[in-house]
């Protein structure tokens, strides 16, 4: 299995049979990935250097406006898109398998994590799991140590609050917090 193959199931949001063609995929493209990122996180490296070592891990080029602080990890790499004026800061990891996508503008809080799939619930079949992609609108701010959960659309210019664990969609200009999170607001945008 390619890249783009499994790229595509997982848009279809493929089930995905423990030790299948796909899931050996996962796995080597996981150590792929640490391979990358054990660059990027070992010793000081410049934005620039951060920004190749990302671009390397996607597949992509990121925009020479976009910033990391290591540490990073990602379990998958080839499967995240960012765009222009992203910033994740410190300690963030991203399981991607299922697919990222983050707009401009956007602000990631330290230690937030993405996760893009889940485990079959049966016993009997837990190794198995389920993709579905995370898509971050532009604009948007996730707090520190937020968890946003697979299949998670966050709308335009929404506030995910520190230590939120995002299980639902996030309309746009909605401000959430909580576990699990809860709008608690709107952004006025006449204000500011």
């Amino acid at each position: 299995m390619n890249t783009e193959t499994f790229k595509q199931e997982m848009r279809k949001k493929a089930y995905i049979i423990a030790a299948s063609e796909m899931h050996r995929h996962m796995h080597e493209m996981a150590a792929r990935a640490r391979s990358i990122t054990v660059k990027m996180n070992d010793g000081y490296k410049s934005p620039d250097e951060i920004r190749k070592l990302f671009s390397e891990l996607t597949g992509e080029d990121v925009d020479s406006s976009f910033t990391l602080f290591p540490p990073f990890n990602a379990d998958y790499g080839m499967n995240i898109s960012v765009g222009k004026h992203v910033f994740i800061n410190s300690g963030c990891c991203f399981q991607d398998q299922g697919g990222i996508t983050i707009g401009d503008n956007v602000l990631i809080g330290p230690q937030v994590v993405i996760a893009t799939i889940n485990h079959d619930m049966s016993p009997s079949m837990r190794d198995n799991m389920y993709p579905a992609p995370v898509n971050i609108g532009n604009r948007v701010w996730i707090g520190a140590h937020a968890t946003i959960l697979q299949g998670v659309s966050i709308g335009d210019n929404a506030i995910v609050g520190a230590g939120a664990v995002v299980t639902k969609d996030v309309p746009a200009d909605a401000v959430v917090v909580g576990v699990p999170a809860k709008i608690i607001r709107y952004i006025d945008k006449n204000k500011g």
